[in-house]
């Protein structure tokens, strides 16, 4: 079933009746902040630690250029969302061949496993720091906080935006505590923003940095955020949306920086100085601070904000998984079991490490999640900024040439960069390893398929221009088999459907109880994460795509001779069901079921069960 993105919480958040100014200005303000977080996550920490002690203040130009970066992906992502309405994964489905389409999709998974390990690590460490809880135990605590989601997003994403901008001041709040305890060095923090790269070792951290900076889920995520807002259609409206999401943006990536540019800062101004080159591991750092610094608060106030980076960072982490599956699939599940699988991922590989290796490798395990997060953001940025200029597609709101030319420049330094890491890294497996011919047949072979499949997403639309692939989800076609019926008791039907092979079991049953003398209420609800989270405030192609198969059963079942009525639910499909019907004068109610049960319950959600329970009507039950 398509649906829209953030299907919960889709254009929940009115902007339409108010004032012009400030208000108007607040209006939009949210979606980048919940994008802030994760770039100032635990994986942030690791690479800003590890860069200040190692290398002084020399890397701070690296956090400033990924920043500016971030700003520029970032607003592209959010333009694609509010002038498409559509996120990039929906994007991506729409245009890439299925095969293309699994590939990149299985690439945005590993990008949110590694972006969720980080996470996991983080809260997990600081845990172990302020309450002393082993870290192993810490780690299995980690898959309780993803039922936080579950409770922010039924409260609506208002209040979830509320509660991770608490959690971003409580985090800035303790690194300006932090710089006064450290009181660093402005000459040197000034000549840190002239670039330079110490030496090759300086580079692995540098594409740590902007990995942990410019992470590839949040470009997924923004695209489906900044539809919470629903807002004039109009050219005007559209103008608006993007001028005041790109303040949100700015404000917001600008604190992510001060944040990242006080770990760095306050590494270098307190390991570094004093010769302590070597300080990689957060919890060295949590260490030192307090004896270097004279203070225990500097080592508090370093843990809480920890803790404080892991839970937001976790938040928008899941929700991007979500999207991402949803998007590139087209698949919907539980979302308690899609948060459950996401932090599973993470937690598995980092309880093994942990086992084996000891707790000492968790800094080097942190970097590594970055680095990897820096590999997948070429097949993410790429097919942005394909969507993005494309005339057609963005209906008059493509980039101008300027932001083009500046996009592919920061997609080829990305990308570059990677390229010289994978190659280093491989080159020096090869020299290294016992066995270099499985490395040869293994390895080797993943990184030019990868490569080429690089090369396809960049060339193919300059020489070919890409057909929109659009996945209806109606595999007959709207073409039902139906049969005239006779007269019944039954004067006002409710029948759902959800352009499934279901619907027309469930419409000939529904004909079969009235007639042609009844009336017939057509429900069908849009269940994606933008309208679980925005209701009916929502407006992207999901829910048009469904309004318009609505309008054709509305067509084809009245130039038969019955009277329909259509209706639009959005959210939850057994509360949207059940509020629809308890809102009519319904005798009955029409719901076809697609004769799974079991694990699939778990998996897709018990409807039926649900509306059963939530209505006062009778029930007729239609299988397939």
């Amino acid at each position: 079933m398509k649906g829209k993105s953030l299907e919960e919480v889709h254009e929940s958040v009115s902007t339409q009746n108010k004032a012009k100014g400030f208000r108007k200005i607040l209006a939009f303000l949210g979606p980048a902040y919940l994008i802030s977080v994760g770039y100032m996550d635990p994986g942030n920490w690791a690479t800003d630690i590890a860069g200040g002690s190692q290398f002084g203040y020399a890397l701070i130009w690296v956090l400033l250029m990924s920043n500016i970066m971030a700003l520029l992906l970032q607003s592209l992502s959010a333009r694609l969302g509010i002038v498409t309405q559509r996120d990039l994964a929906q994007a991506s489905r729409e245009t890439y061949s299925p095969f293309v389409n699994y590939v990149l999709y299985f690439l945005a998974e590993i990008a949110i496993a590694a972006c969720d390990l980080a996470e996991v690590l983080g809260m997990a460490i600081g845990l172990n720091l302020l309450f002393d809880i082993p870290l192993l135990h810490g780690v299995f605590i980690t898959v309780l906080d993803t039922f936080l989601l579950l409770f922010l997003i039924n409260k609506g994403i208002r209040k979830m935006e509320a509660f991770i901008i608490a959690l971003v001041a409580i985090i800035g709040f303790s690194f300006i505590c932090e710089m006064i305890f450290a009181q660093p060095e402005l000459p040197k923090i000034a000549a840190g923003l002239i670039p330079s790269l110490p030496g090759e070792a300086a580079l692995y951290i540098a594409i740590g940095i902007i990995g942990a900076t410019v992470m590839p889920h949040n470009l997924y995520l923004h695209s489906s955020l900044v539809q919470t807002r629903k807002f004039d259609r109009t050219k005007e409206g559209v103008k608006q949306a993007l001028k005041y999401n790109f303040i949100d943006s700015t404000i917001a990536l600008n604190l992510a920086f001060f944040v990242n540019a006080a770990i760095l800062i306050l590494a270098a101004a307190t390991f570094y100085k004093n010769g302590m080159y070597d300080v990689a591991e957060i919890q060295d750092a949590h260490k030192f601070l307090a004896p270097m610094l004279g203070t225990k608060w500097a080592a508090i106030l370093f843990a809480v904000a920890l803790i404080a980076a892991g839970q937001s960072s976790t938040v928008t982490g899941t929700l991007a998984g979500q999207i991402i599956m949803e998007g590139y699939l087209n698949l919907r599940i539980q979302p308690w079991v899609r948060r459950i699988l996401t932090r599973l991922i993470a937690i598995v590989p980092a309880v093994i490490t942990i086992s084996y290796f000891g707790e000492s490798v968790t800094g080097k395990l942190l970097i590594l999640s970055q680095v990897i997060l820096s590999l997948q953001l070429g097949f993410a940025i790429i097919p942005l900024i394909h969507f993005v200029s494309d005339k057609t597609k963005m209906k008059g709101f493509h980039i101008n040439r300027i932001t083009q030319i500046s996009a592919w420049l920061i997609a080829l330094v990305i990308v570059s960069l990677n390229g010289r890491l994978v190659y280093a890294e491989i080159k020096g497996w090869l020299e290294t390893s016992e066995n270099p011919t499985l490395l040869w047949f293994t390895v080797v072979p993943l990184a030019i398929a990868f490569l080429i499949l690089l090369l396809y997403i960049v060339i193919k639309p300059f020489v070919i221009k890409p057909k929109e692939h659009i996945y209806n989800h109606s595999p007959h076609h709207l073409k039902l088999k139906y049969v005239h019926t006779g007269e019944s008791a039954k004067k006002n039907i409710a029948v759902t459907v959800d352009f499934s092979a279901a619907d027309e079991n469930a419409l000939n049953n529904a004909f079969a109880l009235g007639g042609t003398d009844a009336k017939y209420t057509l429900i069908h609800v849009v269940e994606t994460v933008g309208a679980i989270m925005y209701g009916d405030e929502i407006v992207d192609h999901e829910t048009s795509v469904d309004e318009q198969l609505l309008q054709e059963y509305d067509e084809m079942l009245t130039s038969k001779g019955y009277t329909i009525e259509t209706k639009l639910a959005f959210g939850n499909p057994g509360k949207g069901i059940a509020k629809l019907v308890n809102a009519g004068n319904f005798d009955v109610l029409v719901m076809g079921t697609h004769g799974h049960s079991g694990f699939k319950d778990l998996l897709f959600g018990t409807t039926v069960s649900k509306v059963r329970h939530g209505i006062s009507i009778p029930l007729v039950i239609v299988k397939k």
